[in-house]
């Protein structure tokens, strides 16, 4: 739980219950991204714009397999593993009747607004309507990168790329990379922009970009299409100057402080700049990449940690042990070893 800026701990609390047309899902596997990294900061939007409030327990990247079913729901659902979307939309209003429940005004979003509890915790309760199976292709560290997983497959068709073309992304996260997985899968050539050399290199040897770069060496190339999928308030106005005329700017990522882009670099080259909140149309599309091997996201898992680590990592720290990917799971099954005194040790 997270009770204020730079403040959590673990907690025991009673047991969820399964309501009208929900499940209780026994999770297993937890990404933590740099939007619960914000929440645990104090600095994401939703906390300053009253649209979430301490106490909130986070996570969204998630998946587990379905213990307890409430009224109204499918009895197949049990014993199913499963992911599921983020935004819960109220199921009434224009954009939730046309499938656009992930922006409805009303939304809430499992671990992070209107007071959703999130995944970070042995079990969670969730609208059986949010739910997404997984088949057995799709292994629990897979199931976990569904959601980042859709919002990359969700960049990477706004981009509208062709077999052949030349894709630029900024910014070499769980997301970014992601993306650069699934445009080389659909036959792009795939290029990252990014900063410290470890990331660079990771994505260079372990997802096998055509080339990996910082803004000091990025050759002078046609590029088809650029999703900015970084943090710098700086990189949309770079990557709206890098796309060629006529193309695609999608922008995925986002940063503390405004971004500041001049419409010019848009209308007078004919750029057409697509934002992306969110992965839910994404979700299904992701499972299916998963589940064919043409993507397999989980060389991106830097380490599995215990719901004891969550507030280090909040904080920045990744133990000494992670790999060199960006992401970093959870599994709330698992405990921290608990030290054992001498007397133990010695004892038969």
């Amino acid at each position: 739980m997270l009770t204020g800026p730079g403040e959590s701990s673990v907690i025991d609390v009673e047991p969820p219950v399964a309501g009208p047309g929900e499940v209780i899902v026994d999770i297993a596997r937890v990404g933590v991204c740099g939007t619960d990294m914000e929440l645990a900061a104090g600095t994401m939007s939703y906390l300053h714009d009253d649209l979430a409030h301490y106490p909130v327990r986070p996570g969204h990247e998630w998946c587990g397999t379905v213990s307890a079913i409430g009224d109204g729901v499918d009895p197949a659902w049990l014993g199913r593993r499963t992911t599921g979307d983020t935004q819960i939309g109220c199921g009434r209003c224009h954009r939730c009747l046309t499938g656009r429940q992930h922006v409805c005004d009303d939304r809430h979003e499992i671990g992070l607004r209107r007071g959703f509890d999130g995944a970070l915790a042995e079990q969670m309760s969730v609208p059986a309507r949010a739910l997404l199976a997984l088949p057995d292709e799709v292994d629990d560290m897979s199931g976990a990168m569904v959601e980042p997983g859709g919002n990359a497959l969700r960049a990477v068709r706004a981009a509208s790329l062709d077999e052949g073309e030349r894709l630029l992304v900024i910014g070499p996260g769980t997301i970014g990379l992601l993306a650069a997985q699934l445009a080389a899968a659909q036959g792009c050539e795939v290029h990252v922009l990014g900063v410290t050399p470890a990331s660079l290199e990771f994505a260079g040897a372990t997802v096998g970009v055509a080339g990996a770069w910082t803004q000091h060496d990025l050759p002078d190339l046609r590029w088809d299409g650029v999703i900015d999928a970084s943090n710098d308030p700086t990189s949309p106005t770079r990557a709206a100057g890098l796309v060629d005329a006529g193309r695609r700017l999608v922008l995925i990522g986002l940063s503390e402080t405004p971004s500041l882009l001049d419409s010019r670099a848009l209308v007078m080259r004919d750029v057409t700049a697509v934002g992306v909140l969110s992965g839910s149309p994404g979700l299904v599309g992701a499972i299916g990449h998963f589940a064919s091997a043409a993507v397999d996201p989980r060389p991106l898992v830097a380490a599995t940690l215990t719901l004891d680590d969550v507030g280090d990592v909040l904080a920045g720290n990744r133990p000494a042990s992670a790999g060199p990917g960006p992401k970093i799971h959870i599994d709330p099954r698992l405990r921290a070893p608990t030290p054992v005194t001498t007397q133990e040790r010695t004892s038969p």
